[in-house]
């Protein structure tokens, strides 16, 4: 960790120079949902390739790029797409964009992800604002030599996901008349999807929708100091005993059919920044 913070400088410096606004806040889309940052005014689009020392996005579903302007009249930072292990990042360079992101000035981060739904309350479509999770990635992007600069030895996880912001999401929901529920999101390595087993297990130990993202971020996050809301769109049911075929282009399609929930509960939490 200790050779990021000069990592982290040359690339919030290399964005700065693209982008002459202080950003007040930065979201992350996930797969299928990367249509919110055509409502962005003045935006400047960066290929991640183009950043130093941010990693190519490679996963379906997944832009690639940052776009930086004005959402709803507020400096934002949008990640159209993310980073994943299975793709072969180690989570300090999956991270690395929220490290650069709180360089450039953002105090909340917004993360979204597609997942697969546990609770046999949900229903494909939904939406969860994550509450709390659960790491099974077998790893961690704060292993090694802690920077002070960057934040604390061992960060607090009582609140990884600030209780406001879970309380005003779900009131923009009732407010907008669509389903959101409040639960916990465990992630794993992927890319494979679960077996009817491990769907069992992950249900067992308290989890209600799975994915392959999102947690290594908001660990990063919470070390950084950045505020933090997480949601996820339930793209497929998970239910071992009635469980069907998922397809890569009907979990797309289902995200990208609920993006209009998303956005307004973001563009709710950008305002209040």
């Amino acid at each position: 960790m200790l050779d990021q913070f000069d990592k982290i400088t040359e690339a919030a410096t290399f964005i700065s120079g693209r982008w002459s606004h202080k950003p007040r806040a930065g979201v992350i889309l996930g797969s299928g949902l990367g249509g919110l940052s055509s409502a962005m005014t003045g935006a400047v689009t960066i290929p991640y390739d183009s950043i130093p020392h941010f990693a190519r996005s490679t996963a379906h579903g997944h832009a690639g790029q940052l776009v930086c302007g004005l959402l709803d009249g507020v400096p934002t930072v949008v990640m159209e797409g993310r980073m994943h292990a299975y793709e072969g990042y180690p989570l300090a360079q999956i991270t690395f964009p929220i490290r650069v992101l709180k360089r450039l000035g953002a105090g909340l981060l917004v993360v979204t992800n597609a997942a697969g739904g546990l609770n046999p309350q949900f229903r494909s479509g939904d939406v969860m604002v994550i509450d709390d999770h659960i790491n099974l990635m077998n790893d961690n992007p704060l292993i090694g030599i802690n920077d002070e600069r960057l934040g604390p030895r061992f960060p607090d996880m009582s609140a990884p996901y600030t209780p406001t912001r879970i309380d005003a999401a779900l009131a923009v929901a009732r407010r907008e008349n669509f389903a959101a529920h409040r639960g916990v999101y465990v992630a794993v390595t992927g890319p494979n999807l679960e077996t009817r087993a491990e769907y069992r297990f992950l249900r067992g130990i308290g989890a209600d929708v799975v994915g392959m993202s999102t947690v290594p971020e908001v660990i990063v996050a919470v070390h950084s100091g950045l505020s933090v809301l997480g949601m996820s769109v339930i793209t497929d049911m998970c239910l071992p005993d009635a469980l069907e075929v998922a397809t890569v282009e009907k979990i797309l399609a289902v995200a990208k059919s609920a993006e209009p929930k998303l956005r307004a509960i973001i563009l709710d939490a950008i305002r209040a920044t």
